[in-house]
């Protein structure tokens, strides 16, 4: 790291910082006396007043699945399984279609700050209390920590082996994981505790940008060193010992007949369950989390204005997240592996890269650009673990009726604690990898309860709250203990078996405890008129017909689940110069795209709800 590399990445810290201590002055509200500025209310704060534009909306979300772990992560994916490991995140494409078709709309109709929130809304009675809270908690705290705690520890890795500290003459030795840690978390906590979703969401935009440059950048030059494309090919495919560039690893055994890729570097059962039971299982099945606090944030006058908001921000976040910044990522991959064959640990490759190939100035640029992934991550995280912490425990359990001052102040600390459990998590986490498949396999089993809740009647919150629980313990368990993980083969197992252990559970303890009382039922109803035959009591009781078309939503999204992965696969075949798997894919993304046109001249007008104007 030479001073310039040093300069350019002072200047991106404090234009960050200036950015988000600008939008926390802006964002305050006059005060009705005009001698000060009022402390922003906890929907301006957590949900920037629900007036985002799509285009921020996407980009947040797509630069918060964008962290520093992320390129370290495809690159010991892609070293030791193959392009077609990537199926590990590429198959929650498919719950991230259904977001925007589904359950888009609903969400947006069910005016909550936080989809803990939402529990109270659907069910009732304590059970609906504990379930909230209990909620609030494992989201905000366990579950989120322990991704804060993994995009810290990739950060670590980064800074190991850039020697940035012996860059500036220093030699903090074992101390020099914590002081990292500790910076970099009071940075971003400064920002962002201060500025609110607004701060986070605008600084996500130029972070997010910032990031895919950097992206292109080593990909681009990684490339240029080992040849080429044309010399990528072939020797990436001498150097390993499985099929690194299969996408899909099933081949043609003749005529209309296929098999499954025995090179391939994944087994058949992990493939299946990625793509069969990975996406619905897990617990964002229905978005969940930091996304649908986007589609909470985003503006609209009407109705029908906000859900087709809500609708465009999770479609470019979509082309964002999967069609872009896939392939930028998996050539780094594949040209790190001919580059550095002998490296011991696959998931540095992409920082060995930088230190070895990138000239002064383009590596400090590209430092910056990790540095604001891992930023953009982290911030959204801290808001949004805040946002359960101060919405759904202190203020629905201790101060109902505390003031806008005293809820700023609380998500403040909040953010604090978030930040704090985060970098503690970073401490005990060494396998960026292992880290991702815990965060997968304890957020796997609950997800089915959560589409069901929305279309039928019948499921209660104690069927929820057992399958979150059981979910996260079965999840654990199944983890770190070697005796009991024996049991399953592979990963691909070990994901069907929580899934059908946790479903035993909530589905017994549904049929054990009584239906939510109807009063309840017919107030979420009337809210959110979900479409579908589970709620066919409902819509006779309350004279509403459904907001929405299930069958053509769930035909929408076989459309564009078409559209979106053959596009990306399309760029991906002609790009690596499988050049049958492009046109292919083309074919499939043009039938797709054909076919969503059509259903999309089918519209839906919703009924305005009793006693409500059209506004929110």
């Amino acid at each position: 790291m030479q001073p310039i590399d040093w300069i350019i990445i002072v200047i991106y810290l404090i234009a960050t910082m200036v950015l988000g201590l600008f939008l926390s002055h802006k964002e305050s509200k006059p005060s009705t006396t005009g001698e000060e500025k009022e402390p922003k209310s906890l929907v301006d704060n957590l949900l920037a007043g629900r007036n985002l534009p799509w285009w921020l909306a996407g980009t947040s979300m797509a630069a918060t699945t964008f962290s520093i772990d992320t390129p370290l992560y495809i690159c010991g994916v892609v070293a030791t399984r193959g392009i077609a490991g990537n199926w590990e995140w590429w198959s929650f494409g498919i719950a991230h279609i259904v977001l925007i078709y589904i359950f888009a709309g609903l969400w947006r109709r069910s005016e909550v700050v936080t989809d803990a929130e939402l529990t109270e809304l659907r069910y009732g009675g304590s059970t609906a209390a504990i379930l909230r809270a209990t909620k609030a908690f494992l989201f905000a705290v366990p579950i989120n920590c322990i991704g804060i705690g993994y995009a810290m520890l990739a950060m670590v890795k980064v800074v190991d082996a850039l020697q940035l500290w012996q860059s500036l003459g220093l030699n903090p030795g074992e101390s020099g994981k914590l002081w990292t840690v500790i910076f970099l978390s009071i940075f971003v906590l400064i920002y962002t505790g201060v500025s609110g979703l607004w701060g986070v969401v605008i600084t996500d935009f130029f972070q997010f940008f910032l990031g895919l440059l950097g992206a292109m950048i080593v990909a681009g030059i990684a490339l240029h060193d080992v040849g080429g494309i044309h010399q990528l090919i072939p020797k990436v495919q001498g150097v390993t010992e499985f099929d690194v560039l299969s996408f899909i690893p099933i081949t043609s055994n003749g005529g209309f007949g296929f098999t499954w890729n025995d090179a391939a570097g994944i087994t058949a059962t992990t493939f299946s369950a990625y793509l069969f039971v990975q996406w619905w299982s897990f617990r964002r099945s229905d978005g969940g989390g930091e996304f649908v606090q986007r589609l909470l944030a985003v503006k609209g006058n009407t109705e029908a204005a906000a859900k087709k908001e809500a609708e465009k921000a999770t479609w470019f976040f979509n082309i964002l997240h999967y069609i872009v910044r896939t392939w930028p990522w998996i050539i780094t991959a594949l040209a790190a592996i001919v580059l550095l064959p002998n490296l011991e640990d696959p998931e540095l490759a992409y920082p060995t890269l930088m230190l070895k190939y990138l000239p002064s100035a383009l590596l400090g640029l590209v430092v910056a650009s990790l540095i604001a992934a891992f930023m953009s991550t982290i911030s959204t995280s801290i808001n949004w673990g805040a946002s359960y912490l101060t919405n759904d425990l202190y203020r629905r359990f201790f101060r109902p009726q505390a003031s806008d001052f005293e809820l700023t102040n609380a998500v403040r600390i909040s953010s604090v604690l978030v930040t704090v459990f985060g970098s503690i998590a970073a401490f005990y986490a060494t396998d960026i990898t292992t880290v991702f498949r815990l965060v997968i396999a304890i957020g796997t089993g609950p997800g089915l309860v959560l589409i069901l809740r929305w279309f039928w009647w019948r499921i209660n919150a104690a069927a929820e709250l057992s399958a979150m629980i059981a979910g996260f313990i079965i999840g654990l368990v199944t983890t770190i203990n070697p005796a009991i993980n024996n049991i399953f083969p592979d990963f691909g197992w070990r994901l069907l078996g929580i899934s059908v252990m946790t479903a035993v559970v909530w589905i017994t303890v549904m049929f054990l405890t009584p239906p939510e009382d109807e009063e309840t039922l017919l107030n979420f109803y009337t809210l959110v008129r979900p479409g579908g035959i589970g709620w066919q009591y409902q819509q006779y009781k309350t004279g509403l017909k459904s907001a929405q078309d299930l069958r053509t939503d769930i035909l929408r999204v076989v459309a564009a689940t078409l559209l979106m992965f053959g596009s990306m696969f399309a760029i991906g075949g002609f790009l690596l110069l499988q050049s049958m798997t492009g046109f292919l894919s083309l074919t499939i993304a043009v039938i797709g795209g054909i076919w969503l046109r059509q259903l999309n001249k089918k519209t839906i007008v919703p009924m305005p709800r009793p006693g409500l104007d059209d506004g929110f």
